[in-house]
C-alpha cells in the first residue's frame, strides 16, 4: 500500500494537526492550537511487527504517539497466566500514551505495530516547552487529554459494571448447578416454593 507521504495532498505537519483534532484524538482543539502542537512532535517511522511500548516498562514513558499511518495492536497481560489479549486496533487520528506523557509511570499496555507506522512524538520535554512558548494552547491541550482519559475512566466503569453483573449472574447459575446437584436447597429451590 502506497504511504500519505509518498504523494501527499497535504504537507505533513497539516495532515498531523488534522488527525490531533480528530473525534479520536483531540477534537476540543482548534486546528490552529494543533499546528502549534505538532511544531513541538517529531516524526518516527516504526517497522511493521516491531513492540514499541511494553506493559509495565519503567523507562523513556513520558512520551505521546499520534498515529498519522498505520495499525497498532494494543494488548494487556491477562492475571495468573503468561499470556495477553488484544484488547484494541487503533489507527490513523489515535493518540497512545497520553497516561505516560503526564505522569511517566509504567506503561499500562502492550503496543506492536500490525504494519509499518508513521507516527508523530510529543515528549514531557516538548509539552513543557509547548506550555512555556504558548500557555493557552499548551493549557487547552491538557485539558482535552484530561477530558479524554476521563471519558476513557467512565467507559471502564461502565464496562466493569456490566462485567460485575454478568459475573454476579453466572454465580447465581452456577449456585442453582450445584443446588440441583446435591439436592440441597438454595437459590433455585426457594424460588420456585409457593
Amino acid at each position: 500500500m502506497p504511504s500519505i507521504f509518498e504523494n501527499p495532498e497535504l504537507e505533513p505537519e497539516e495532515l498531523a494537526a488534522r488527525l490531533l483534532v480528530t473525534p479520536t484524538a483531540l477534537d476540543d482543539l482548534t486546528l490552529a492550537d494543533a499546528m502549534k502542537v505538532v511544531a513541538y512532535m517529531r516524526p518516527q517511522r516504526i517497522a511493521a511487527g516491531t513492540v514499541f511500548i511494553q506493559e509495565g516498562e519503567t523507562r523513556r514513558n513520558d512520551y505521546m504517539l499520534l498515529i498519522l499511518e498505520g495499525d497498532i495492536a494494543v494488548e494487556s497481560d491477562l492475571p495468573g497466566v503468561n499470556d495477553s489479549m488484544v484488547v484494541n486496533i487503533i489507527g490513523p487520528g489515535h493518540l497512545i500514551g497520553e497516561m505516560g506523557l503526564l505522569d511517566g509511570a509504567p506503561r499500562s499496555a502492550t503496543c506492536t505495530a500490525s504494519t509499518d507506522i508513521a507516527a508523530a512524538v510529543l515528549s514531557r520535554t516538548g509539552l513543557m516547552r509547548l506550555l512555556k512558548d504558548h500557555p493557552r494552547v499548551g493549557s487547552k491541550l491538557l485539558l482535552a487529554i484530561s477530558k479524554r482519559l476521563a471519558d476513557r475512566l467512565r467507559e471502564t466503569t461502565r464496562k466493569l459494571k456490566t462485567f460485575a453483573q454478568m459475573n454476579k449472574a453466572m454465580q447465581q447459575e452456577l449456585e442453582v448447578v450445584m443446588n440441583n446437584r446435591t439436592g440441597a436447597p438454595g437459590l433455585y429451590q426457594k424460588a420456585r416454593k409457593p
